[in-house]
């Protein structure tokens, strides 16, 4: 029984932090935050590349909900989003 319990706690923990990935919180988002105050908001980047200065990092997924990003000196120069609810 209290296996069963410790599961679905960490269940509803584990659903709970894909929330992050919302329409709500995308718009929080400001120009010039850095990627520790983006990933505040949103969670750690799933992917992230680094290329000629800039960085570029994308969460969630390309068939559902996607936020990308792209840095430039730590700093968010542009964000765009597709299927965030």
């Amino acid at each position: 029984m209290k296996l069963k319990t410790i599961a679905m706690i960490v269940g509803i923990f584990a659903l709970s932090a894909c929330s992050k990935l919302s329409k709500e919180n995308y718009d929080r988002l400001e120009m010039g935050m850095s990627q520790e105050e983006v990933e505040s908001i949103i969670g750690t980047a799933d992917n992230c590349g680094k290329t000629m200065g800039t960085m570029a990092c994308t969460w969630g997924d390309e068939d559902s909900s996607v936020i990308k990003i792209i840095f430039m000196a730590d700093k968010a120069v542009t964000f765009n989003y597709s299927g965030l609810k």
